[in-house]
């Protein structure tokens, strides 16, 4: 046999696996666009980030302690749960020098991998908190409490093998559940061997590909089936991941994406599958987005319940992201009802291993007959009624089945057999789900989803409609959203760079009524007597909505916007902008009421329009609307308008205007400047006493009038010079002085006695 060849009963497994996925390429929801991009300057959020510190992807809320915990490399922090930029306290968990170097001579880099990354974060019953690390490869946990605003690690340096990863960079999952530690990582150094394990009591997965082959683990969650329940069934641990497909396993290996469930009351067999799971069942989850003949891999669950129902109302949220990173940049959401997952485990046929030849081994649907009790199913009442009252009862048959046989025929499929969300640009990371019911209407479940751009979408399903209300970016720098977190009216999330906390709700972003109405956001409304977008929750009054159909007919109109006066010289270029609060509208542009068309004196953008060499017939009205087309109408709205004036260059000013000589209000203008000139320079003058007042005239002429006159033609040299303030009475002045007063007796005789008051100026100028 051709190991290149596909077998054909592969090929036509593999196609029976794509087909569904084909035919429903028609049915699938339209690609959305987010209605709003928020940029990080105007993103509203409360940030904390510590300098030196990455790497913030573990958060534990702490109700009863009024905190948010943080985990992130080589540090834990407290922060406030109503504002995350206030820390209470924080502490340092770092490897030590010779565990570093250790980790260093295997190859590892020191400044990155052999580092603290906070991987394992939960509460326990008596309120201290389980932490584990990566510890430079050599994962460890402690017991971290909160006492009088500090964080105390205790240091029991606990072994954290089979809780936590040893590598940073390795997908992992945990879950607390009545103080037993649930996780899915990798047991050794190099990560070849995965396992889904247990601490108390004790419990693994086998070291087999038939449980799971080289497995990526995503999430993991608690169901409470036990109760209500008529069978007397057990709770069941849900744990999601992607891994190659056995059954699809051929020379190009096939990933697909896994949902697993153990039983809570689990504690093995008695002699086969000895603290190994005895309810390990794994089957495929599905969400079928069409771009690719791969399926796409799930990256992130979110589980939604119902406070007031049972278990079997509530539905996982998840997202997927292609297999081949770079063929598509499209990532989905798609929906599954727990009720109907539990069906398929305890209800569904088995996939059973059949060789075929010698090299190859074919999953093909069990037709034999399923031995009692059921193969994975959980001690219930009917087990019970044979005296099987624990796991470690039940007869190999039943084990040896199910530790050969744990894959299950049927894929999950999502809700209505499609994705609720399909989305275009950076892929998917994380997702949380809140309920919102708004005053008179249905309750929804908005959609926060993270990205590996920093970004957060907001999106709702309005009658299997996918709309993105807003997109906002979280962090200045760009990178993955590592973690999200809802708590009340909050939400959190963690990346490499810092904490952000933002309200999900931010209705004041819309600064009009109609821009409120068409953002269809549950959380908000139209306030027609305060004349502003509120939220709901704040709100008593009855506030303009129509998140189906986002017909803003109801709201009032606009008063006319009064035009902005530009003025752009002949032959000149302009830009006249126009930015648009949404990215669904199209942007379009009036001069004098008629659509304006692009030109070679007008070029439209996106967010303006550009007049290039303009004439005289480019001056006028222009007008900038959006056109934004919603469920039921098109609405259009006035951004923003223009008179736009256009004037000649001096050189092209009719001649005949410059025959007669400058112009009458020139020469006016320039006299008057120069009067105001000379009465400042005047004022000046006095204030200094270079020139004598005229009241002072008397005081000042004492001498003969025969020295008046001898002295005159010297002052009136003098005041030719520049006017200058007096001299400070320094060491360079007094010198100065000195050398004038020695002069010889002959030179006072030759040249009339100049007053003191010249010398001073005259010794003011030299030194300038």
């Amino acid at each position: 046999m051709n190991k290149g060849a596909m077998h054909p009963l592969l090929s036509l497994c593999v196609f029976s696996l794509l087909l569904p996925t084909v035919a429903l390429e028609e049915d699938l929801p339209p690609i959305s666009r987010p209605r709003r991009f928020v940029p990080y300057d105007g993103n509203n959020v409360l940030l904390f980030q510590e300098e030196g510190v990455f790497n913030y992807s573990t958060m534990l809320v702490r109700e009863d302690l009024n905190l948010l915990v943080v985990g992130s490399r080589e540090a834990v922090f407290a922060l406030d749960l109503k504002n995350v930029s206030k820390k209470h306290a924080s502490v340092n968990w770092k490897v030590p020098l010779k565990k570093v170097n250790e980790c260093k001579n295997k190859g590892k880099n020191p400044e990155t991998e052999c580092k603290n990354y906070i991987r394992v974060l939960h509460k326990k019953n008596n309120g201290k908190m389980y932490v584990c690390g990566t510890n430079a490869f050599d994962p460890e946990c402690d017991l971290l409490s909160y006492t009088n605003g500090t964080l105390t690690l205790a240091g029991t340096g606990e072994d954290g093998k089979t809780k936590c990863p040893f590598d940073p960079y390795q997908k992992h999952a945990s879950l607390m559940v009545d103080d037993s530690l649930y996780s899915a990582t990798s047991v050794n150094f190099l990560g070849t061997e995965p396992i889904f394990a247990r601490s108390s009591p004790p419990m693994r997965t086998e070291f087999t590909n038939f449980w799971l082959n080289e497995p990526s683990f995503v999430s993991m969650a608690q169901i409470p089936e036990s109760k209500g329940s008529k069978e007397g069934d057990d709770d069941k641990v849900y744990l999601f991941f992607r891994e190659i497909a056995v059954e699809f396993d051929y020379q190009n290996k096939m990933v697909v994406s896994r949902v697993a469930r153990v039983c809570k009351g689990d504690i093995g067999g008695e002699r086969t599958l000895q603290k190994k799971w005895t309810s390990f069942l794994k089957t495929r989850i599905d969400c079928p987005v069409l771009e690719l003949q791969l399926p796409y891999l799930i990256q992130d669950t979110y589980l939604w319940c119902d406070p007031m129902q049972d278990w079997k109302g509530c539905i996982f949220y998840a997202v997927f992201t292609p297999q081949i990173r770079g063929t598509s940049d499209l990532s989905a959401v798609c929906a599954y009802k727990v009720s109907e997952m539990s069906k398929v485990f305890s209800e569904g046929k088995y996939k059973s291993p059949v060789p075929i030849e010698t090299s190859f081994i074919k999953w093909v649907t069990f037709s034999g007959e399923v031995p009692f009790p059921r193969p994975g199913a959980c001690i219930n009442d009917e087990a019970r009624k044979h005296d099987i009252t624990n796991t470690m009862l039940l007869p190999d048959r039943t084990l040896q089945f199910v530790k050969e046989k744990p894959l299950m025929d049927e894929a999950i499929q999502p809700i209505g057999g499609r994705p609720v969300l399909v989305g275009k640009g950076a892929p998917f990371t994380r997702i949380v789900v809140s309920q919102v019911q708004p005053a008179d209407e249905e309750p929804y479940h908005v959609m926060f989803i993270g990205t590996e751009a920093g970004t957060l979408l907001k999106a709702v399903n309005y009658n299997e409609e996918a709309f993105i209300i807003e997109e906002v970016k979280l962090f200045e720098q760009s990178g993955p959203i590592k973690i999200l977190k809802t708590f009340k009216d909050k939400l959190y999330a963690g990346s490499d760079f810092g904490v952000v906390q933002i309200s999900p709700a931010n209705c004041e972003r819309s600064a009009t009524c109609e821009d409120c109405v068409l953002a269809r956001d549950p959380y908000c409304g139209w306030d027609g007597t305060d004349g502003k977008c509120v939220s709901f929750s704040d709100s008593k009054r009855k506030l303009i909505q129509s998140l189906k159909e986002g017909n803003a007919s109801q709201c009032p109109k606009m008063d006319p916007k009064k035009p902005v006066e530009l003025f752009i010289m002949q032959g000149g270029n302009m830009r006249l902008d126009c930015r648009s609060a949404t990215q669904l509208a199209e942007v379009h542009w009036e001069k004098e009421r008629l659509a304006l068309s692009p030109s070679a004196h007008f070029h439209l953008l996106e967010d303006a329009l550009l007049i290039l060499n303009a004439s005289e017939t480019e001056s006028g009205h222009y007008r900038c609307i959006t056109v934004e087309k919603s469920k039921t109408s098109i609405h259009y709205s006035t951004v923003i308008e223009y008179q736009v004036q256009i004037y000649l260059p001096r050189s092209e000013i009719n001649p005949l205007a410059q025959t007669s000589g400058p112009s009458v209000t020139g020469l006016q203008t320039t006299l008057a400047f120069f009067v105001i000139a000379f009465l400042a320079l005047l004022a000046w003058n006095f204030y200094k006493s270079h020139i004598p007042l005229p009241c002072n005239t008397k005081k000042k002429n004492v001498e003969p009038q025969q020295n008046q006159d001898q002295e005159a033609p010297a002052a009136a040299a003098v005041e030719k010079k520049p006017l200058m303030s007096e001299p400070q009475n320094n060491t360079s002045n007094n010198n100065h002085a000195a050398a004038v007063n020695a002069r010889s007796d002959a030179d006072e005789e030759a040249a009339p006695k100049p007053r003191l008051s010249t010398l001073q100026f005259i010794d003011d100028e030299s030194e300038a």
